[in-house]
């Protein structure tokens, strides 16, 4: 199989997912000295003839790399259409990952088109609540929506305006009050499980009736 072959348009080719496909190091040297590749950090490439923005980037994290990185918050829930507005400005991506995970430098030094907040937390169960979402040609792990309104209350206040959380929960009327009740009962942030019932509570959603309140830790 040839680098063309394996390629995903629009995406970072990494030294070591090469290695793994039968692309030796000598070889991806040759593929640069070539032109075939453009060395955008240690350990990752990209095709010189393609414009790679921050989805392409964080596919290659996650599928090449297998990091537990994740698109979340606001950036998820307007992926799938659930918020009704857009802001204006530079739009800021957030990914969320668990505590202990770094974004490797070559991701972090360049410019994808757009701000990235990358959010490191351990307040919700890494793997709960994620899915696969096509973009484009590409797919890409996000927060179900029952989970990201969750994520977008934890950067309350400071990175997310509660009056937003606000008006982006009251266009959430079709979620899923099976996972609802699973992500609150493990979620460790008392803020976001008291403000999440709140403002479910005041939007008068339907779906509130079936969550079991008593199993949900709310502080004192």
């Amino acid at each position: 199989m040839n680098l063309l072959e394996m390629h995903v348009p629009e995406t970072v080719l990494l030294a070591s997912w090469l290695e793994k496909n039968g692309v030796s190091r000598n070889l991806q040297k040759y593929y640069l000295r070539s032109g075939w590749l453009e060395s955008i950090g240690f350990g990752a490439f990209k095709r010189p003839s393609e414009n790679v923005q921050w989805k392409g980037a964080t596919y290659s994290l996650q599928v090449q790399a297998q990091l537990p990185v994740h698109v979340g918050g606001l950036t998820s829930l307007s992926f799938q259409g659930l918020t009704h507005y857009v802001r204006i400005g530079n739009e800021i991506i957030y990914l969320f990952s668990p505590l202990y995970f770094k974004l490797p430098k070559w991701f972090r030094t360049q410019r994808w088109g757009s701000q990235v907040n990358h959010v490191k937390t351990m307040f919700l169960p890494e793997d709960l609540a994620l899915s696969e979402y096509p973009e484009g040609k590409i797919n890409l792990r996000i927060s179900a929506p029952e989970r990201a309104i969750l994520e977008c209350l934890y950067l309350a206040p400071n990175q997310m305006d509660v009056l937003e959380c606000y008006q982006v929960m009251e266009g959430l009327a079709n979620l899923r009050p099976k996972l609802l009740q699973e992500l609150l009962v493990k979620c460790t942030s008392i803020k976001v499980k008291r403000l999440f019932l709140y403002m479910a509570d005041k939007a008068k959603h339907q779906w509130l009736q079936f969550i079991d309140q008593t199993m949900i830790e709310l502080g004192k």
